[in-house]
């Protein structure tokens, strides 16, 4: 019994389901089940927007079930493997196995080796190859299916960018063949070919790969000439229209970001050379103010929740951004729901602080200068002004916001000594701008990571900095911060260096991530499960240098990402990694 096992767990609440606004069971009255899962803890999964709304898509087609799945924590696992029980869903409780389809959202490399455990636990062979008719289709989609490659041996179909449009005709291709292939009548090749027929949808194995003796890939194709070179895309057109989860699910446990997401635009106006979130989200697209309105009332009335996020890559250049919060703050003033909002432009903020910043929690501002130096800045082709930052802070602090967060990367093309010391010098006149306001420096908190230069983005034939190099400079950052009003956070060096390979890796990977599964990898994204000398033991036995991904490439190079069009040319690319002057 279910009871049993979440009496022995450590927040049973997590595996419980049956939360506010959940689908009901409806597995065995449906034609089809899809189980839809992240391959994190409950808390992470269910703070990710995109699986919510795929979840509410799904539930509203006719005869199909939809049902959530999570990477369960260590003491869960070992119940579920000594009790010879399967993984199994939230709202009814079914063993994953016993789906038609699963799902998997892929948010960040690190999560590779928890796809692997989730199938493992679900009792299903972890590579594609060894899965017939018997078992569900493992299907997998988000940002990494940017480069979907280190993981194709594990997924039977990859969805390329947004999937709100492409899943409807995936189920639509699946019920129309569900009775030929689950009898065995239809091969599993010819099921995964009409697959491929949709756009944006990409089938691994449809498709081959060829290495040089150097290692470099030398060609890429399908294996039946009427599939597609380039997989395009998927673009949801119309946002407007497009659909989101007002029926908003409200755990029963506390989440990373509990609360309310509404994303009022999808794409961002900037073009900023180290972001891969620009081509995976390209094109700009807004949603209409009145839509936003007409959806935060909804969602409230559905939920309750006492604050509402406004999300987006750049908030800050939403058109009559001043407008639409004041409508929000002015709607929901007599409720007392908080507005927040994400790092924003400091120019957002000028003569706006009593409606943006006076009226809104005050839970502390975000900035994004990204590198300390203007010559970096422009090297990145950040629109980031001092003179703007200045001003809308002072204004914060005069509105009485007490501390700032900067975000900053290191180990960029071009860094000196000097460009390091710049972002204390920054950090430090941050700090000491709220003494004109009330005789105080400020607490600024400030994120630095290393650069990693990823795929479909102007810097991606770049090589990525070593550890050696990235932590000489975090030991002389912590040199000259000597101030007790500034606190560095830094990402951990191991993780940032595996998230680089994985990141921009090939096939020959999965092998690697298969290996340091093995070997006991998992939550690699959580700094105590992650073990960094499992993966190096695994790229040495599997005979792979992972330095290898991590050098500088060649412009003229096949890169093992060419295949997906994204929207934003290769040639495009080009010509802003040359505008960097690098050489």
């Amino acid at each position: 019994m279910i009871e049993d096992i979440l009496l022995q767990v450590h927040r049973p609440a997590q595996y419980l389901g049956n939360e506010w606004n959940a689908a009901r069971d409806k597995f065995r009255s449906s034609a089809i089940s899809f189980a839809l899962g992240f391959p994190d803890l409950y808390e992470v999964g269910m703070s990710n927007l995109g699986l919510r709304i795929i979840y509410g898509i799904l539930n509203d087609i006719p005869g199909l079930a939809c049902e959530r799945f999570f990477a369960p924590e260590a003491d869960m696992e070992a119940l579920l493997r000594s009790g010879k029980r399967g993984l199994f869903s939230l709202e009814s409780n079914q063993e994953l196995s016993s789906f038609d389809l699963l799902g998997f959202s892929l948010g960040s490399e690190l999560n590779y080796t928890n796809v692997l455990n989730i199938l493992d636990l679900a009792e299903l062979p972890l590579e594609s190859a060894l899965r017939d008719h018997k078992f569900p289709l493992v299907i997998g989609g988000g940002p990494c299916s940017l480069n979907p490659e280190p993981m194709h041996e594990f997924f039977d179909l990859f969805i390329i960018g947004e999937a709100e449009e492409a899943m409807p005709e995936l189920i639509a291709v699946y019920r129309k063949y569900k009775e030929d292939y689950k009898s065995g009548k239809m091969p599993k090749q010819e099921f995964l070919f009409e697959f491929s027929r949709i756009e944006g949808v990409y089938a691994p194995a449809l498709y081959s790969a060829e290495y040089g003796s150097s290692g470099e890939l030398t060609a890429f194709s399908p294996k039946n000439k009427t599939l597609p070179l380039k997989i395009k895309k998927r673009v949801v057109k119309d946002f407007d229209s497009a659909y989101f989860p007002c029926d908003w699910l409200v755990p029963y446990v506390q989440v990373v970001h509990d609360r309310i997401s509404l994303e009022i635009m999808r794409g961002c106006p900037n073009r900023c050379r180290f972001c891969q979130a620009r081509s995976q989200y390209y094109p700009l697209r807004i949603r209409s103010r009145e839509k936003v309105l007409s959806l935060a009332d909804l969602a409230y009335k559905n939920t309750g929740y006492e604050e509402l996020s406004l999300a987006g890559l750049s908030v800050g250049d939403y058109p009559g951004l001043e407008k639409l919060v004041g409508d929000l703050i002015r709607g929901f003033k007599e409720q007392a729901v908080n507005l927040s909002l994400p790092s924003l432009k400091a120019k957002t903020l000028l003569g706006n602080v009593s409606t943006l910043i006076a009226k809104i929690k005050k839970t502390g501002l975000t900035f994004a200068p990204e590198a300390g130096s203007e010559k970096l800045r422009q090297l990145l082709a950040k629109d980031f002004s001092v003179e703007e930052f200045t001003k809308a802070v002072e204004e914060a602090y005069a509105a009485g916001y007490q501390h700032l967060k900067l975000y900053f990367l290191i180990g960029l093309p071009k860094e000196e000594e000097q460009d390091l010391r710049q972002i204390i010098d920054f950090a430090r006149m941050a700090s000491e701008l709220k003494r004109k306001v009330n005789g105080g420096a400020a607490q600024v908190n400030i994120s630095i990571n290393p650069l990693i230069p990823k795929p479909h983005t102007p810097l991606q034939w770049l090589k990525m900095e070593g550890m050696e190099e990235v932590k000489a400079k975090q030991d002389f950052l912590r040199s000259v911060a000597k101030n007790k009003r500034l606190k560095l956070n830094f990402h951990n060096l191991e993780m940032g260096f595996l998230e680089g390979v994985l990141s921009r890796g090939d096939r020959r990977l999965s092998r690697v991530i298969l290996a340091a599964y093995k070997k006991g990898a998992r939550f690699d994204a959580w700094s105590d499960h992650f073990s960094f000398s499992r993966w190096l033991e695994a790229f040495s036995e599997e005979g792979i240098d992972p330095q290898f991904y991590l050098g500088e490439k060649s412009t003229d190079s096949l890169l093992p990402w060419d295949f997906i069009d994204t929207g934003v040319s290769k040639e495009h690319l080009l010509e802003e990694f040359n505008k960097c002057d690098i050489s």
